[in-house]
């Protein structure tokens, strides 16, 4: 199976330490989805947004997927004229909730048939939940789908603008407990469409990172209505500073980088420097290899952020003896 390739590494002996989505290591503010009547220039090309959580297997307790500042129209939210959205969070788990290929696309998934509905709920502009978390669950941790190159249960979260055109900007957080946000060790998050809030301030960097498996020759990095608003630079064991190809206002483009054998079986840090102040930018990122496969990108980096490794050269010392 396609999928058995994404991971052949590093949970035995690299303790994965992520709860948050996005998490502090990215530097993004809010995750976003608007509602389905919106524009997509305003930075969501299809309202829909997928997250996995892996649950690793020496976990034997419920746990929950807590979701901050989930409705539509509080002080986090890009409101169009009267706030009017709604937004479904639904989590799904079981047989084919990322084993089937339709669970994992660059664009809306089809949920209902990849995965066994769990939990759902829908969040309208209402103050009650504004600025404040809502937990899903308890699940156990059986009632996802078990994937051994993971060595842990699978779940996904679907987040789905059904009415308005609003921007709901919100964040997840993976937890052992239903009132405040305990971490689950080992445990993780990915998604293959990144669609998310950057900062209003120049100088601020964003980070997402993608993992790069060892059949990756090359990569076709994919961007959506960046707006021009700064830089986007791959840094890698191999790359100090590849520059990528932004995008205009509602318009995807997108640029090829090769692999080298040193980045294979390690993350990328895709580095979204921000060099202009403007409010309100959302941008949408997918990442494909040569065969046109999507590549997860994983909240907390696999194998560690990684670092260029500058060489340092010595020159004999001149001074007198």
């Amino acid at each position: 199976m396609k999928y058995s390739i994404i991971l052949i590494i590093l949970f035995g002996t690299f303790i994965v330490k992520a709860q948050s989505v996005p998490a502090s290591e990215e530097n993004i503010p809010f995750l976003v989805t608007f509602g389905s009547a919106s524009e997509t220039a305003w930075g969501d090309d299809d309202f829909s947004q997928t997250f996995f959580f892996i649950i690793p297997e020496t976990w034997k307790k419920p746990f929950f997927i807590r979701i901050f500042d989930p409705e539509t129209g509080g002080a986090n939210d890009e409101i169009k004229n009267t706030p009017d959205s709604k937004t479904t969070f639904t989590v799904f788990g079981g047989k084919g909730v990322f084993s089937n290929p339709q669970a994992r696309s660059a664009g809306p998934v089809d949920a209902e048939n990849s995965g066994i509905k769990l939990s759902s709920k829908t969040f309208d502009n209402s103050a009650r939940y504004d600025n404040k978390w809502f937990s899903l669950g308890p699940f156990n941790p059986v009632e996802g789908e078990y994937i051994s190159d993971f060595k842990g249960f699978i779940f996904k979260i679907v987040a789905t603008g059904i009415a308005g055109n609003d921007g709901n900007l919100y964040k997840y957080f993976l937890s052992s407990q239903n009132d405040e946000n305990t971490k689950i060790e080992g445990g993780n998050a990915f998604t293959y469409e990144y669609s998310f809030r950057l900062w209003d301030k120049s100088g601020f960097i964003s980070h997402i990172y993608p993992f790069i498996n060892n059949k990756v020759v090359s990569i076709k990095i994919h961007t959506f209505d960046f707006d021009n608003d700064g830089e986007i630079r791959i840094v890698s064991l191999a790359k100090k500073s590849e520059e990528v190809k932004v995008s205009g206002d509602n318009e995807w483009v997108s640029s090829i980088h090769p692999i080298t054998d040193k980045e294979k079986n390690t993350s990328l840090d895709i580095q979204i420097i921000k060099l202009k102040s403007s409010i309100n930018n959302n941008v949408v990122f997918y990442i494909t290899n040569q065969y046109g496969e999507l590549l997860p990108f994983f909240t907390t980096p696999i194998g560690g952020i990684p670092k260029y490794p500058y060489e340092i050269k010595h020159r004999p010392y001149q001074g007198n003896h």
